[in-house]
């Protein structure tokens, strides 16, 4: 398996690969390391496989690269230095090559940061940088990465690509070695993040090249049917399976645990709304802040996760009117996070409808709340609409218009008045569905199906 970060987090990858290697199946997975540009890569045993970490780029590459940030460069620069000082005579030699060609990598630090300073401040060179910026990251860094990737790769019978930024390496592993190429799409990768908000010519760009790549591939997994029927026309692909983002089948602790209220103090009737996962754009945590007025004065919010938007929410939390009703809690391990997920009263998923990708998107949280029994409030999008509200065992929660902070308080404000019956009931319904129908168990029948259709031996 090949994937473009660090994979200590990414659900979806470290549970693939570890049930593959509980079905008796050697699995490696190409990861990148921490740091993008260290010097070394690492190796980590985990659950029945390995992780092999690679670096984006080495040798002048990573100077270059490294120079883009000044600090890191010095620091980075004193410590190769020192190391070089203390391995004479090849070291020496070293550090003399390096004294030579240092003014062309300042003089490349340098046209960078002019270069940086321009685009940022006049709109027009910052539009026509964004046009071009996707394809030096594509060329200078995704392509190297997948160069190194594919070199640490072990042969295989298949090369299953984490979504786009990994599947040059699974087509560059599979040329070297022979092999199968899988394409796992997380998302509409054209359509999600900053990639949505490119220009049109650099989002045209990328589909070309996605449709190359993807051509290589014998199948293309996703995670539901209305990602899977947009890629699967867009990229010609026949064989399209879908494989949602559930975890493993969980039964809360009968006595019902209350982690937040011991963790925050909160006193023993207050009722916890819970967001949890990535702080990042159109998540909709924006929305649920903005929701706080409309919730009852029991209420706290609880924003669980990590991202580049946690000093931005931190300060948040303390502005007038939320302090003291909205808390900050760092990431948990994957393996300790339904136990906290079940110690909400409702898990909040308001994704804004802001590009394709959110309004198509059934996010891990929607899944891992079910898995933990808690009831779920989200966006009013057609798949999260046919989970949560079209459950033929009945609603698992509500849906609203998330740009409606009104809306949104009123949606989780009617979960909130359930009576004690009520709630427990919904409660078990979400208990009932996950195991039904949202388990891994169930995803895995079919991961295994696709590998076996393409070997034509049982997996």
């Amino acid at each position: 398996m090949f994937v473009l970060n660090p994979c200590r987090m990414d659900a979806r990858v470290l549970r693939e690969a570890a049930t593959l290697a509980a079905a008796g199946h050697d699995v490696t997975v190409i990861a990148r390391t921490d740091e993008a540009y260290a010097a070394a890569g690492e190796r980590e045993a985990r659950d029945g496989f390995e992780i092999v970490r690679v670096p984006v780029a080495g040798g002048a590459l990573r100077w270059l690269l490294l120079a883009r940030v000044p600090t890191r460069f010095r620091l980075e620069l004193r410590g190769w230095v020192r190391a070089a000082l203390r391995r004479p005579p090849a070291g020496w030699l070293a550090l003399a090559g390096a004294v030579l060609v240092s003014p062309i990598v300042l003089a490349f630090a340098a046209a960078l940061a002019v270069v940086a300073a321009v685009t940022m401040a006049v709109p027009p060179f910052r539009r026509a940088w964004d046009g071009v910026a996707w394809k030096l990251q594509w060329r200078v860094s995704i392509l190297s990465w997948s160069r190194r990737a594919a070199a640490a790769a072990p042969p295989a019978d298949f090369f299953h690509a984490h979504d786009l930024l990994a599947l040059p390496a699974a087509a560059t592993a599979r040329g070297r070695s022979g092999g199968i190429v899988v394409y796992d799409s997380h998302e509409v990768f054209v359509e999600a993040g900053a990639n949505a908000r490119r220009p049109a010519a650099a989002k045209r760009g990328l589909r070309a090249i996605e449709r190359e790549l993807a051509s290589q591939a014998a199948a293309l997994v996703t995670v539901n049917e209305s990602i899977a029927e947009l890629l699967g026309g867009a990229l010609g692909l026949d064989r399209v399976v879908v494989v949602m983002n559930c975890p493993p089948r969980w039964d809360p602790p009968a006595a019902p645990e209350r982690r937040f209220h011991a963790r925050l103090g909160l006193a023993p009737g207050t009722r916890v709304v819970l967001y949890h996962g990535g702080f990042v754009r159109d998540r909709g945590i924006e929305a649920l802040l903005a929701a706080v007025p409309w919730l009852p004065p029991d209420a706290v919010v609880v924003l669980l996760g990590y991202g580049p938007l946690r000093d931005t929410l931190a300060e948040a939390a303390r502005a007038p009117g939320l302090a003291g009703r909205v808390h900050l809690l760092d990431a948990v391990p994957p393996d300790e996070l339904l136990g906290w997920v079940a110690s909400a009263d409702v898990a909040v998923m308001a994704n804004q409808p802001a590009t394709l990708n959110e309004r198509l998107s059934t996010p891990n949280k929607l899944f891992e709340s079910l898995a933990a029994g808690t009831p779920v409030v989200s966006s009013d999008f057609p798949e999260r609409r046919r989970i949560v509200i079209d459950d033929p065992d009945g609603p698992l929660g509500a849906v609203c218009d998330p740009t409606d902070p009104a809306a949104l308080g009123a949606a989780i404000v009617g979960l909130l008045r359930l009576d004690e019956a009520a709630a427990a009931d919904l409660r078990a319904r979400c208990l009932r569905a996950a195991h039904a129908r949202y388990a891994w168990e169930t995803q895995l029948k079919v991961l295994l199906g696709v590998y076996a259709d393409l070997t034509g031996r049982p997996w």
